[in-house]
């Protein structure tokens, strides 16, 4: 596909969708089928435009970066298994990975139960627990206004998260993405941390950051089940119209659907404490 009819295509699918849901809507008040109709058609067209790939060619090599938190940890959705690995190209997350902390080495991590229907999100032990820059880079964006739901995963939960996530597309990427941040790597590459709790951003827009720093913390924000991070890389700041890129975790293989694998001892450290200690050294020397 051109790229520019892909990016084209990228912008108009949320406007077409509005507009379809405004017009099926109003048929309640003026009656009129046609409008219904076209309302409709369009409103298909903006959902159908979502598994529209952007960009074209190979892609690239992967990319090797860090996980972005430690423990033990599960994979879901992972691009190990298949990709697009949420089943769409949408945003930039054709090789998106969810990542959810599961301590529990007993018991195997599902993803549905049937009780209970809706836990608060403080109760997952991956809520609240840190978030890792994935690489060196620049943050340019930063956004965690968005509060930290109750959980969706129950089958009821499911079906109303499922509701929850069509009337989320409306209002774009970042109601998706919830609370989340957007790091520029370098070389066109831009990595996309979602999902964060509320409030937990530690970094600012324009700011540089290293592998292995906390730079939020894991929340429940946004389209998602229960708390975990999304992460993906992407070709452009911008999620609406980018296009996903592969990458690989370092010194290990990227890990498949729901088996656990632990990550320890890749913080960094905390680099207001270097900035002390440089400068008490500095003020030493003069």
């Amino acid at each position: 596909m051109n790229p520019k009819l892909a990016v084209l295509l990228a912008r108009i699918k949320t406007p077409l969708t509005l507009v379809g849901v405004f017009l099926c809507l109003s048929t309640f008040v003026h009656g009129n089928g046609m409008v219904a109709l076209v309302g409709g058609v369009l409103l298909v067209i903006g959902y159908t435009l979502m598994f529209v790939r952007v960009g074209q060619g190979d892609p690239p090599p992967p990319r090797t970066v860090l996980p972005p938190m430690n423990g033990r940890l599960v994979a879901v959705n992972s691009p190990a298994d298949k990709v697009p690995s949420h089943g769409i190209d949408a945003y930039g997350q054709t090789y998106a990975i969810d990542l959810l902390v599961h301590p529990d080495a007993e018991n195997d991590w599902r993803g549905v139960h049937s009780r209970p229907l809706a836990r608060p999100a403080k109760t997952f032990p991956g809520f609240g627990q840190p978030v890792l820059a994935p690489a060196d880079g620049v943050v340019v964006r930063a956004s965690d206004w968005q509060r930290d739901h109750w959980s969706r995963n129950s089958w009821a939960g499911l079906i109303y998260l499922f509701a929850e996530g069509s009337i989320r597309e409306l209002g774009g990427p970042r109601f998706i993405l919830g609370n989340h941040l957007i790091l520029d790597l370098g070389d066109g590459t831009y990595a996309a941390l979602a999902h964060l709790k509320r409030g937990s951003i530690k970094v600012r827009t324009g700011q540089r950051v290293r592998a292995g720093e906390v730079i939020a913390e894991c929340g429940n924000s946004g389209n998602t089940s229960e708390p975990h991070v999304h992460f993906h890389l992407m070709d452009s700041p911008r999620p609406l119209v980018a296009r996903g890129l592969p990458f690989a975790f370092e010194g290990r293989e990227l890990p498949h659907n729901c088996r656990p694998f632990t990550v320890t001892g890749q913080e960094a450290e905390e680099p207001q404490k270097e900035a002390e200690e440089a400068q008490a050294t500095a003020e030493a020397q003069a």
